[in-house]
């Protein structure tokens, strides 16, 4: 087997030339031949974090592996060298995206039903496109409508691990909480305290 500084240095490579985030198993994997153990691996990987926690990128684990970022306190820096401007999007995809992000699974008939007024595909395709939900299959209902949810790719745009880590709905600026009540992302405190894990687990499992 190689030795232990020569797997680092070339993880350390993998990770940092690499344009999405690596599983574990991916190196392992990678591996295969050396037969590099799982447990080498993740004691490397908690190493390069160390190494670079007080640097201008840092290793971070989101929900689809391991990737390098920049640094919080450089993002600005970072943004004035390259000034692209960020892209924007309508209330109406962000609203259609939130109702999606806390009630998945959900349809569009649903998200029409609870915003008041028609969804339009271009918000659907754009999201789509995005890659931040997918279709999670079709309710069994006359017209099969798609039923929606959010993907892995929406967790790693958001530095997320799971869904668990969304932020409270009293957290959403963006929203006063007459604006979140009548999107029905707000339920009663009854409906809070009953809610069961059936739903967090379906939100889990399927995002893939």
């Amino acid at each position: 087997m190689l030795e232990k500084n020569k797997i680092k240095k070339i993880i350390e490579s993998l990770l940092f030339s690499s344009s999405y985030p690596i599983k574990v198993k991916e190196i392992k994997d990678f591996f295969s031949e050396e037969k590099v153990p799982s447990n080498l691996i993740q004691e490397i990987i908690s190493e390069i974090e160390i190494d670079y926690s007080k640097s201008g990128v840092y290793l971070r684990k989101v929900s689809s592996g391991y990737r390098f970022q920049v640094s919080e306190d450089c993002n600005e820096w970072v943004t004035k060298f390259y000034p692209e401007k960020p892209q924007k999007y309508s209330r109406a995809l962000m609203e259609t995206l939130a109702l999606i992000v806390y009630k998945q699974p959900i349809t569009r008939t649903e998200i029409e039903a609870v915003r008041g007024v028609s969804v339009s595909s271009n918000i659907i395709k754009t999201l789509l496109e995005r890659e931040w939900i997918k279709i999670l299959g079709y309710k069994d209902v006359p017209g099969k409508p798609a039923i929606f949810g959010t993907t892995k790719e929406f967790l790693d745009s958001h530095n997320l691990l799971s869904l668990n880590q969304l932020p409270k709905l009293d957290d959403i600026v963006e929203l006063s909480d007459q604006e979140i009540l009548q999107l029905g992302l707000l339920d009663d405190k009854k409906n809070s305290d009953n809610q069961s894990n059936d739903q967090e687990d379906f939100k889990n499992e399927n995002i893939h």
